[in-house]
C-alpha cells in the first residue's frame, strides 16, 4: 500500500481510503457480515482510512461500520461528518454540531475522531459555516475529541471560498477527479497546495456511473453521463478488466491527492480495488475511454444554494 501525507497534520493516508456510505444501503442493500469482513481484510491489506458519515444511510452506516471495527480502531484513520442528516435535512448551528459528533462517536464506538467534516457546506449560509459551524469543531478539537478539522462538498468555488476564509486543515472533493471530469486538479489543487491544505478524492466511479449496476435512481447527473458511463464500462469489459480497476487506477495517477476514497461492501470489490495498485493504463485503452467521454467531460449538475453561484470563479473554469 502507497501512503501520502495529509496536507500538514502529519498524518499519512493509504491512497485508497475506504469510503464506508455503501455500508448504510446507499447504493443497493448491503449484506453486512459480507462488509464486515470487508473492513478487516482492508485493513489488513493496509488500508488506514476510513470515512462514514451520519448521512449515509440514516445513521446505519457509522453503525455499522463502529461494529465492524471493534478491537481494531487504532488501527485506523477514521473520519466522520456534522451538519448532514438527510436528503434535505441540515443543520449548521454550533448546538447541533456538538450534539451530532457526541451521537457519532457512540455509533462508531470511539471517543475521537481523527477528521471531522462539514459536510456538503452548499447547502448552507456560508457565513455561518465560517462564523459558527467551524468555530463550534475547532471547540471539538480543543476538547480533545477531534484532531483534524476539513469541509467537504460537490461546487468547487464553494469549497475554495471557504478554505480562503478559515484555517482548514483539509478538504473534501467528491466526483471532480476521475476518468469523467478532473476540474479539481486545475481548479481547486493549486488553492490547496498554496495553503498546506490535504486534498482527498471521492467517488472515483462518479458515484455509480462507472460501474457495472450503473448509478442509482437518486443520481443527479443529466443522462449524456450515464451514457458515457455506459461506454467506458463496455470498453473495459472489452479490455478484459474491471471498470473500477481502471477508474481508480486513473485516479491514483492524478498528482496531489491524499487519499481517494472508494466504496466498498466485499471482499471480492475489495480485492478488484487493491488491483488498481499494480495496474497500469493501457495507453490505447485510456484513449478509446477520452474519446467516448469528450463530449461529456467535466459536464457537472447543480448543487446547493442558489445564491452560491454567485462567488467567484476559480482558475481555468
Amino acid at each position: 500500500m502507497e501512503y501520502r501525507l495529509l496536507g500538514r497534520t502529519g498524518l499519512r493516508l493509504s491512497a485508497i481510503g475506504f469510503g464506508a456510505a455503501p455500508l448504510g444501503g446507499v447504493y443497493h442493500p448491503t449484506d453486512f457480515q459480507q462488509a464486515s469482513r470487508a473492513v478487516g481484510a482492508a485493513i489488513d491489506a493496509g488500508i488506514n482510512y476510513f470515512d462514514v458519515a451520519p448521512y449515509y444511510g440514516l445513521t446505519l452506516a457509522e453503525s455499522r461500520l463502529g461494529e465492524a471495527l471493534a478491537g481494531r480502531r487504532k488501527e485506523i484513520i477514521l473520519s466522520s461528518k456534522c451538519c448532514r442528516f438527510g436528503f434535505d435535512d441540515f443543520d449548521f448551528s454550533a448546538g447541533r454540531v456538538a450534539s451530532s459528533l457526541e451521537e457519532s462517536l457512540a455509533r462508531l464506538r470511539t471517543d475521537y475522531l481523527d477528521l471531522l467534516i462539514a459536510h456538503d457546506i452548499e447547502f448552507g449560509d456560508l457565513r455561518q459555516v465560517v462564523e459558527e459551524t467551524l468555530p463550534a469543531m475547532q471547540q471539538a478539537r480543543a476538547a480533545g475529541k477531534v484532531r483534524f478539522l476539513g469541509v467537504s462538498g460537490y461546487p468547487l468555488r464553494v469549497l475554495a471560498h471557504v478554505a480562503r476564509q478559515f484555517p482548514l486543515d483539509f478538504l473534501l472533493s467528491y466526483c471532480h477527479d476521475n476518468l469523467l471530469n478532473t476540474r479539481l486538479q486545475t481548479e481547486l489543487l493549486p488553492l490547496a497546495q498554496e495553503r498546506g491544505l490535504g486534498l482527498i478524492n471521492a467517488s472515483p466511479l462518479h458515484m455509480g456511473v462507472l460501474t457495472e449496476e450503473g448509478p442509482p435512481e437518486w443520481h443527479p447527473a443529466p443522462a449524456e453521463l450515464f451514457e458515457a458511463g455506459r461506454q467506458v464500462v463496455a470498453i473495459c469489459r472489452r479490455h478484459g478488466v474491471a471498470p473500477a480497476t481502471v477508474a481508480l487506477r486513473f485516479a491514483l495517477d492524478e498528482p496531489g491527492l491524499s487519499s481517494t476514497l472508494v466504496g466498498m461492501t466485499s471482499v471480492a470489490e475489495l480485492e478488484t480495488n487493491l488491483r488498481a495498485l499494480d495496474y497500469r493504463l493501457p495507453p490505447n485503452l485510456l484513449a478509446e475511454i477520452q474519446h467516448v467521454i469528450a463530449p461529456v467531460r467535466d459536464l457537472e449538475w447543480p448543487s446547493g444554494r442558489p445564491e452560491h453561484e454567485h462567488l467567484p470563479s476559480l482558475p481555468n473554469s
